[in-house]
């Protein structure tokens, strides 16, 4: 499995190209057209030009000759779909998540806006299939997560040890929950329950910022106490 990661849009969101042979899927597509993404933008916020995004992804799976089959999505905001419905035009595609359809977004920052506050109205609405906690969809076993948003899921691949986590579970932190629908409680309780207890050598590709693993969480995040007191931890 080759995993391909994209730095995306003003709030850098990590989209993922997963492949295996010649086929591929394609979690939160967080990539920027033209119509969507960059143009509100605070001049703090690096911003890469909205066109390159896509462009960048296209060249990618020319190149390696690969084939997406479908999106993942592992919740709904908007940093982490703009790409959603080009891609699923443009291949085909079916898409999956939690919520049985999509409002296609059009910035990058109506998800850290207050309902009805300088949001303009969604494009359009997208069907997506829906994923269900425990079930497997592409190769990846469906974890539900709830917390950072009432649909928040992770992937795990039980093969490979390889876990995408979203904005539920970052290297040193969590995801926020103050924003509409976050719950700090469900959060808490969604990782030390259906996370902390993977494999310790499962690989975590979160929604922002670098990768990291179960165990290094375990010991070094300061949000999942006490499982990052070293002497309660068996790495062997």
């Amino acid at each position: 499995m080759k995993i391909k990661r994209f730095v995306c849009n003003a709030l850098q969101e990590n989209s993922y190209v997963v492949s295996s042979g010649a086929s591929c899927v394609i979690i939160d597509p967080g990539f920027a057209t033209a119509e969507t993404g960059l143009s509100a933008a605070p001049a703090s916020f690096p911003c890469s030009p909205v066109s390159a995004e896509l462009n960048a992804l296209y060249q990618y799976l020319d190149s390696e000759g690969l084939k997406p089959e479908a999106i993942l999505l592992t919740h709904s905001h908007s940093d982490h779909t703009l790409g959603v419905a080009p891609l699923a035009e443009k291949f085909g595609i079916p898409v999956y998540s939690a919520s049985g359809s999509l409002q296609t977004p059009t910035d990058a920052f109506s998800c850290l806006r207050p309902a009805g506050e300088g949001v303009q109205t969604p494009e359009k609405a997208i069907s997506c299939l829906q994923v269900e906690d425990e079930g497997y969809v592409a190769g990846f076993k469906v974890i539900a997560t709830p917390g950072h948003t009432p649909d928040s899921v992770c992937y795990y691949n039980e093969e490979e040890h390889i876990l995408f986590t979203g904005d539920t579970l970052f290297a040193g932190t969590i995801g926020r929950t103050d924003l509409p629908g976050g719950n700090y409680d469900s959060e808490i309780r969604s990782i030390m329950e259906k996370l902390i207890f993977l494999p310790g050598e499962t690989d975590i590709f979160p929604g922002h910022g670098p990768a990291s693993t179960i165990a290094r969480e375990r010991m070094e995040n300061p949000f999942l106490e006490p499982f990052n007191e070293r002497e309660e931890l068996d790495l062997d």
